[in-house]
């Protein structure tokens, strides 16, 4: 019998660490940029088309490379960063296994132009899947100069499965981004299809993350410093302000020693430190940065290196937490309304008419002969405007009281005040409008008929627990409704119906608002233009970048037209999806979560009645779109046990 072990080829090895290394585009500028940090460039261009597709290209005056090195370079486990195993415990480098330009070679047409400060000329190397098909002298720059062109042409189930346009270059700006923020001593700039979307000049760290997010509003105003130095790190950074905290951010970084990293267990720390100051689910930008000793630290246990393992975590965690509590304390922070004074018209200071600058406290005149417990006739100097009631007769109001076998739900409709009956217009927002208003004055009083097999009416009364949630009583046992997850598959699926009969109605707004955008969230926004049209919203572009709001569904307060579409872009760009079809769910979940009727708010009867009766009205009742439970069903006998 033959042997079956065999070495595979380089080109197929180089494939299937491709899989590993090389996952979409934005792993290709991740590992480019490093290798040009590395070089020792102080000026690095991306430039990016069709979000990578068709061409990624970096450009770097670093040190460059010989004739030699430009070949072996594309070789696997060539690398210049170490020589032996006892390096891997003291990087200083952002990479150092040498598989990245191996992997992007086999699966990419790339051309490499490089050129060292002391070569006359430079170096041009060819190679299409891992096959060399040109080496030759070039003049070129001093630096290098990567074109990766046709990313995954010859692996086309990886390129059939790449994702939208807007989603891919999404993840090259997060790669992008991370890169940028822990280096500020370097020149930056991102190019997508001829528009340039980032340029970034050398500063201080803060100037580079304000830089960065410069579409957000004084930024940086919202930042505290950090700043812990110990014998195990050195910890600085930026925290933003408690009033700032969201539900969905992307703006959280932690670095150590120069690489982007994921923790969860330090970011634990960072909420922790905020204790009662963060609203329930939300949670503050940071951009934290670790100074420690190599050898503490493990960077070799993902290929992505964003998963690092620290020899002392628990020893950090509170240098993180006490950082973070420091700067909250040292700069006052407490949660403010922040009044958006752009635009405002000046209000001159008073100044009387003669030139006088002297102001004089007004004078309150009091008349000392006034008596409110006597007769308004006997005081005519008393305010014209007073007027007692008589006291008399007071009696007959209650008379016959006692025997009166009157109760509330004897009381008909018209009985009722026309001001006591709620619209429920802030209740259903959206211009959703309550159904929940009929002529049964039980229904008024918060009892719903419900016909039994025998036609009898059974009264179904409602409670509100906690502000939180809707208990009712059944034949089995207790009913028990989550009431804003109830809202939200209610305002849910009206907002799926209005998008699929592609029905609009926008209330037009007296002032419109204009949002700035980054490149990546302008291809999210376009992305999801239609259905927010549907839902209600009137966006128009109004420059690069640049859009105005004109309308908003309606019952929507205008003042938070910014945010909800800042909400439902940062939905969109943490989901990661790429189906129309799963964009238009998500916009639908975001608008119904930002509408719902929040925890906290007391209901009275009409509004438990109208969530009851439309949530039973859903095709799925019982969960919200993402899968939470909206219903908890406490059966007698559960009931009956805890007294046992």
């Amino acid at each position: 019998m033959s042997d079956i072990i065999h070495v595979l080829p380089d080109h197929i090895a180089n494939q299937i660490a491709a899989g590993e290394v090389i996952q979409r585009p934005a792993s290709v500028v991740k590992e480019l940029v490093e290798n040009a940090i590395d070089a020792g460039a102080d000026s690095i261009q991306v430039v990016i088309k069709d979000a990578g597709r068709t061409l990624i290209q970096v450009i770097d005056n670093g040190k460059g490379m010989s004739e030699t090195d430009a070949r072996i370079s594309f070789e696997r486990h060539a690398t210049s960063k170490i020589k032996s195993a006892d390096d891997l415990f003291a990087l200083h480098t952002m990479g150092f296994r040498g598989e990245a330009l191996a992997s992007i070679a086999s699966i990419a047409q790339v051309e490499l132009r490089t050129r060292r400060a002391e070569d006359e000329v430079g170096t041009l190397v060819e190679i299409a899947g891992s096959k060399v098909e040109n080496q030759t002298s070039v003049s070129c720059p001093v630096g290098t100069n990567f074109a990766v062109k046709n990313i995954f042409f010859n692996v086309p189930a990886r390129r059939k499965f790449l994702k939208s346009n807007a989603y891919e270059f999404n993840r090259i700006e997060d790669e992008f981004n991370r890169i940028a923020l822990v280096y500020p001593q370097i020149e930056f700039q991102l190019i997508h299809d001829g528009q340039i979307c980032v340029s970034l000049t050398k500063g201080s760290y803060k100037e580079r993350i304000n830089s960065t997010f410069k579409n957000i509003k004084n930024f940086n105003t919202h930042l505290f410093s950090i700043n812990v130095d110990s014998s195990l790190a050195k910890i600085y950074g930026f925290v933003g302000k408690p009033e700032t905290a969201k539900k969905t951010n992307d703006r959280q970084y932690f670095f150590v020693n120069g690489r982007f990293m994921k923790h969860r267990y330090f970011h634990k720390a960072v909420i922790q430190a905020f204790g009662n100051m963060l609203q329930p689910g939300t949670s503050p930008d940071y951009f934290i940065y670790f100074e420690m000793d190599p050898e503490c630290i493990d960077v070799n246990i993902h290929p992505t290196k964003t998963e690092i393992k620290f020899e002392n975590e628990q020893s950090i965690w509170p240098l993180v937490l006490s950082g973070v509590r420091e700067g909250l304390g040292k700069f006052n922070i407490t949660p403010t309304i922040d009044f958006d004074n752009e635009g405002a018209a000046d209000i001159p200071v008073f100044a009387p008419r003669g030139g006088s600058s002297t102001i004089h406290a007004p004078k309150v005149e009091i008349d000392t002969t006034y008596n409110p417990f006597e007769q308004e006739s006997h005081h005519t100097s008393a305010p014209s405007s007073y007027h007692k009631k008589s006291s008399s007769g007071w009696e007959n109001l209650y008379e016959g009281f006692e025997n009166s076998s009157w109760s509330p739900v004897e009381m008909t409709a018209s009985s009722i005040e026309e001001n006591d009956t709620p619209s429920g217009n802030d209740f259903a927002q959206g211009g959703i409008e309550p159904s929940f208003i009929q002529e049964d004055p039980e229904a008024i009083q918060g009892t719903l008929a419900m016909p039994t097999a025998e036609n009898e009416s059974v009264h179904q009364e409602y409670l509100q627990f906690k502000n939180k949630y809707i208990l009712t009583p059944m034949k089995s046992g207790l009913i028990c409704i989550d009431q804003n997850r109830a809202h939200v598959r209610i305002l849910y699926d009206q907002y799926i119906e209005r998008i699929s009969q592609r029905q609009s109605a926008s209330q037009q707004m007296l002032f419109p608002e204009i949002i700035e955008l980054s490149e990546a969230e302008t291809m999210i926004l376009n992305d999801a233009m239609a259905d927010l049209q549907y839902i209600g919203f009137d966006i128009a572009p109004f420059g690069k970048n640049t859009f105005s709001i004109n309308g908003t569904p309606p019952n929507m307060e205008s003042t938070s037209a910014k945010e909800y579409i800042t909400h439902i872009i940062a939905s969109l760009k943490e989901a990661r999806l790429d189906f129309k079809s799963q964009i238009t769910e998500q916009v639908a979940l975001s608008m119904a979560k930002l509408s719902a009727t929040p925890y906290g708010r007391t209901l009275d009867s009409n509004e438990m009645m109208y969530l009851v009766n439309n949530l039973f009205q859903s095709k799925d009742p019982n969960f919200t779109p993402d899968n939470k439970t909206i219903i908890k069903v406490f059966t007698t006998d559960e009931i009956e046990k805890g007294f046992r």
